[in-house]
């Protein structure tokens, strides 16, 4: 039923964006003929990536919890605002909720730049003992605090590989020496990519297909299920297992509209947001494992660096970093800890 309706989808969000985008800001939040929350939701993600169906699937569940509450409008593709524009849109009120990264709030908040950090986080089960504790709940508040956002639930994004546009031995960090590997553009996401080895480019996402076609960039990073939706395999020759980022993104909502909201309606639209992140959590994962045959099956080299030594040089270069300064104190410990629990 479900792929019935991404079908669906797939034909009409083109049309519902040109439609929708065009008269977006004029609306108020609320669709005055039904009386409905209006629930305007933006991400970067492509049709079919699991993160861009798990807001069908939030919606949808939505809609279950609370019929003819709410209306959720979804734009996909980066065609409503750029990524890493959502947090300051959701801040002026211009949209209700996106999916925003751990590096979106290590700009406001340098401190939890300890979040972005090669080889931290360790997995999926790490991840979700972290953000769905007492760090998550004090990480989550702090956010509320300074960035005006209140955090639903966590997705997995997946662990994140080097996909790159030539094919070349790479088993240290110092063979990536002098390749352009694109990366998101905050700090953040800039010192991971040095810290791998290579020379991280800025570059939005819906731009990453054409420029790895040019050669404008050797590389990207993301994890194999995102590889395949956006079909960089079609503009690359390799991928290097690193699995440098277990990657999550973070299901908000903009404070304004929260607070609008009844303490009924809050409660169901986090229940709705939890089972929309475990639906994207249980469909990676089960990407994951398969993917790596398929990209072999398309003629692209897989290929497993010293992952050992990848480890070792990046957190070495984090622990020497401006980054590890602000670092809150002890937390390095308690993150570590929550994986033993």
């Amino acid at each position: 039923m479900h792929q019935v309706k991404l079908l669906k989808r797939s034909f009409c969000v083109t049309l519902q964006t040109f439609i929708v985008a065009s008269i977006l800001l004029m609306v108020t939040g609320v669709a005055t003929a039904a009386d409905k929350t209006l629930l305007r939701i933006s991400s970067p993600a492509v049709q079919g990536d699991w993160h861009a169906e798990m807001l069908y699937i939030f919606k949808e569940r939505l809609e279950e919890l609370a019929p003819g509450e709410f209306e959720v409008q979804v734009f996909l593709g980066g065609t409503l605002f750029k990524q890493g524009a959502e947090p300051t849109q959701m801040r002026r009120g211009n949209l209700d909720m996106a999916l925003i990264s751990m590096q979106d709030i290590a700009k406001r908040i340098r401190a939890y730049s300890i979040f972005t950090a090669g080889y931290l986080i360790r997995d999926l089960a790490h991840q979700k003992a972290v953000y769905y504790g007492p760090i998550g709940d004090e990480v989550f508040s702090k956010v509320s605090d300074v960035m005006d956002l209140e955090v639903l639930s966590v997705a997995y994004l997946g662990t994140r590989q080097l996909n790159l546009r030539s094919r070349r031995s790479v088993s240290l960090p110092s063979d990536l020496k002098g390749v352009k590997l694109r990366m998101p553009g905050s700090k953040a996401w800039q010192f991971l990519g040095k810290a791998l080895g290579a020379s991280p480019t800025p570059m939005a996402f819906n731009e990453v297909y054409l420029a790895l076609k040019t050669g404008a960039i050797d590389g990207q990073d993301n994890p194999l299920p995102t590889n395949q939706k956006a079909k960089f395999h079609e503009v690359t020759e390799q991928i290097v297992l690193t699995g440098h980022l277990v990657d999550g993104v973070f299901f908000s909502m903009a404070n304004k509209r929260w607070k609008s909201l009844s303490v009924d309606q809050q409660r169901k639209v986090k229940q709705a947001a939890r089972a929309a992140a475990e639906f994207n959590d249980q469909g990676r994962v089960k990407d994951e494992k398969r993917l790596v045959e398929f990209f072999k099956s398309e003629g692209l080299s897989v290929t497993t660096p010293d992952v050992e030594a990848f480890r070792t040089h990046v957190q070495r270069r984090y622990l020497e970093s401006d980054f590890s300064k602000n670092w809150p104190t002890g937390m390095l410990q308690r993150i570590n800890d929550a994986a033993k629990k």
